[in-house]
């Protein structure tokens, strides 16, 4: 039988209307959403400064440029950050943990695989080889943020924060070269680990004065090169003058 023209549609059942009911869930969703977001802008502002302070240090670099680079306005960062201070800060500790906590598992299993009889080499292996393996592995983050920890090692502001992140690294790397070398004087082991980071640093800036040194022969950027060479380097020097000044 043919339904009538104007005839009422009748009112959709209690089953049917629960079919498009809302889900439950939908606001937590929308929420993790904005969360996951706001990370997203994080790290995006977070690389971006990275690579504008590994560039142009910590007072070569305005927040608006690092906003310029992300593509948003200044006062968005200033949002995230309340200084520029704040953001270097944030840069710089940001990989710190992770090649800092790397470095001393490194250096505790070469530590108990040696049964406390370390070399020399072996430990400087043990505290170079793995951040050589994150920058040379890591992308070109990893190398952003070896040039900031250059730059920021020359500065007074960053040796503060060089102090706060891996003092208690480096020191268990002295420990270890202290019962490598149980008669050098204390002070030469600190002055071979001058010499040390001096080096690590200047091979960290990507300089590339000895690509031109070498005319190509070396590249600045080489890490596998350099950390076949480095500890075995490194190692002679405090083994000289450990001899050089060891008492008669």
């Amino acid at each position: 039988m043919a339904v009538k023209s104007g005839t009422k549609r009748k009112p959709a059942s209690a089953k049917a209307k629960a079919k498009v009911k809302p889900r439950a869930d939908a606001k937590p969703r929308r929420s993790v959403t904005k969360v996951q977001q706001r990370a997203d802008k994080m790290e995006q502002i977070l690389d971006a400064a990275e690579y504008l302070f590994s560039k142009h240090g910590l007072n070569g670099v305005l927040l608006k440029d690092v906003a310029q680079r992300v593509g948003v306005h200044h006062t968005l960062i200033n949002f995230y950050f309340t200084d520029k201070n704040t953001l270097f800060s944030a840069v710089f500790a940001r990989r710190a943990g992770v090649t800092s906590s790397l470095r001393m598992a490194a250096l505790d299993r070469y530590d108990e695989e040696t049964k406390g009889k370390p070399t020399v080499e072996g430990a400087l292996h043990a505290f170079l080889d793995t951040d050589f393996d994150l920058y040379s592995q890591g992308g070109e983050g990893w190398k952003n943020y070896g040039a900031l920890g250059a730059q920021a090692s020359n500065t007074a502001e960053g040796a503060a924060l060089m102090d706060k992140h891996f003092d208690p690294v480096v020191l268990r790397l002295l420990g270890l070269l202290k019962k490598a070398l149980p008669d050098c004087a204390e002070e030469d082991i600190f002055w071979g680990y001058h010499f040390v980071t001096g080096a690590l640093m200047l091979t960290l800036a990507r300089t590339g004065r000895i690509d031109k040194l070498s005319g190509g022969l070396c590249r600045s950027d080489d890490y596998d090169a350099v950390k076949a060479r480095m500890a075995s380097f490194m190692a002679a020097g405090f083994h000289n003058i450990a001899k050089r000044r060891a008492p008669k």
